[in-house]
């Protein structure tokens, strides 16, 4: 699937999210910066709750709308994602992401510069629900998740930042803010796991570019391309590098 660097107001239904993808069986959309996935205690609004409220509206659905969340993003990062509109593309996308043929690819501006311009992360990261922060731990480390990813660094570094793309191996809360923090490269704007080189106020740099699995039902792929918005740090970069990114997924 082309990825689609200006959607049409068609393609964005009554609520403004932009749509990549629909049929009966599945909603691709670009996630809002600093968008909850679903609801949670703050009570501000939540993605999952808006798009059940946009699909009972453009299709006059009576009574209550299924639509089942798949995978989460922090809610300061945006991009691509997918939701499946019933119970059973659900469980086989579930399924999807726990063998492996699920594929989550990003991109992320980080301070400073890898060592190898490619490489594996894998490292045990240890979530503190008090503080809602995770660290890298020594191995043997109780209640400590196994997290890998593969990165590669896109083009040349700028004014000390570097364009870095990701593919998920694993989903752990904060993995690739934590590992790229941990390799030395925290990334722009992430207070979380970067306070000491970020502004209060900076917008992460962390946006979901590729999300790719087999169709619940036809089995055929399905690829869900985003591009991040032309501004600051991302514009640092020309977009023709972000194109030939994805048409490399």
């Amino acid at each position: 699937m082309p990825f689609q660097e200006d959607i049409s107001s068609d393609q964005r239904g009554n609520s403004g999210i932009p749509i990549l993808y629909e049929d009966n069986h599945l909603l691709g959309i670009v996630k809002p910066v600093n968008m909850l996935s679903q609801e949670d205690a703050s009570g501000d609004p939540d993605l999952l709750t808006v798009l059940k409220a946009d699909l009972k509206e453009r299709y006059q659905k009576p009574g209550n709308v299924y639509l089942g969340l798949v995978h989460r993003l922090d809610r300061p990062v945006g991009g691509a994602m997918i939701f499946a509109k019933t119970s059973k593309a659900a469980s086989r996308l579930s399924e999807a992401v726990r063998s492996r043929s699920f594929s989550k690819i990003y991109l992320a501006v980080a301070h400073g510069v890898p060592t190898r311009s490619t490489g594996r992360l894998e490292d045990l990261l240890l979530k503190d629900e008090r503080t809602n922060t995770v660290k890298v731990v020594p191995r043997g480390t109780p209640g400590g998740k196994q997290a890998i990813l593969d990165y590669r660094v896109l083009g040349e570094p700028v004014n000390g930042l570097s364009l870095i793309q990701v593919e998920l191996l694993t989903g752990r809360s904060h993995q690739i803010r934590v590992q790229l923090s941990h390799l030395g490269c925290p990334l722009y704007g992430d207070q979380k796991y970067g306070a000491q080189l970020n502004k209060p106020g900076q917008q992460i740099a962390l946006w979901s570019a590729h999300v790719g699995f087999p169709h619940p039902v036809t089995k055929e792929h399905v690829s869900l391309l985003s591009l991040p918005p032309q501004e600051h740090p991302w514009s640092s970069w020309p977009r023709t590098l972000y194109e030939q990114a994805l048409r490399s997924f």
